[in-house]
């Protein structure tokens, strides 16, 4: 599963009908905007198409998963999102039935008490850090040497 690919059937639900998924999901993103202007999102057959400018690497990816984040979302274009290039290290994870933050930073990082980076980096997609789903997507950056 890439960047782009999420787990269709889990997932925040912010949209009732199909025909306002477009509408719902721009926004959630809207709400914590990451750093996106212009932003413009398309929702067809549980593929989001997102458009825009994103002030960094970083509010590019941070879009794409809370796009990806939401039930009903398997994929997400960015062909017509123009962000800068991203030169740090980053990972993805999806979080796995029985995962915590805190294990997740050991295995990342090698200490359970990292975990408040991981909720820095997604604090779009982590609103609590004691509720994390199984199939949720987020970022792990690259630990500092």
């Amino acid at each position: 599963m890439g960047l782009f690919d999420f787990l269709k059937g889990n997932g925040k639900k912010v949209y009732g009908q199909e025909a306002e998924a477009s509408e719902k999901i721009k926004e959630e993103i809207e709400r914590d905007n990451p750093g996106i202007t212009g932003l413009d999102v398309n929702y067809e057959d549980g593929v989001v198409s997102l458009s825009g400018e994103a002030a960094s690497p970083e509010a590019m990816e941070k879009a794409v998963l809370m796009a990806g984040n939401v039930q009903g979302v398997g994929e997400v274009k960015v062909d017509n999102l123009k962000a800068p290039e991203q030169t740090a290290v980053v990972d993805y994870y999806t979080i796995e039935k029985g995962d915590s933050l805190s294990a997740i930073a050991k295995r990342f990082y090698g200490d359970a008490n990292a975990y408040p980076r991981l909720v820095e980096a997604n604090r779009e997609v982590i609103k609590d850090a004691n509720l994390i789903y199984p199939g949720q997507k987020i970022r792990i950056p690259k630990a500092e040497a």
